[in-house]
């Protein structure tokens, strides 16, 4: 449930084109936190973590993309 928490908001932001309460901060944070968990569990062979928290990744970078194009 939390891999894909944020997907309605990325469901929503591509259909509006709103994006501007969005922080980018916030986005970037996580990002951040996503990327070091996926590496910390490739580095510790935990395969699932790293699934879903890659998924997790990707959806967060979408966001990221969406606001950065729809300011």
């Amino acid at each position: 449930m939390v891999t894909i928490s944020l997907l309605p908001q990325v469901i929503k932001s591509y259909k509006t084109k709103a994006t501007k309460d969005i922080s980018i901060a916030y986005t970037l944070i996580l990002i951040t936190g996503l990327g070091l968990w996926v590496l910390y569990a490739m580095l510790n062979s935990i395969i699932p973590l790293a699934i879903f928290a890659g998924v997790e990744l990707l959806i967060t970078a979408s966001l990221l993309i969406l606001k950065l194009k729809y300011k």
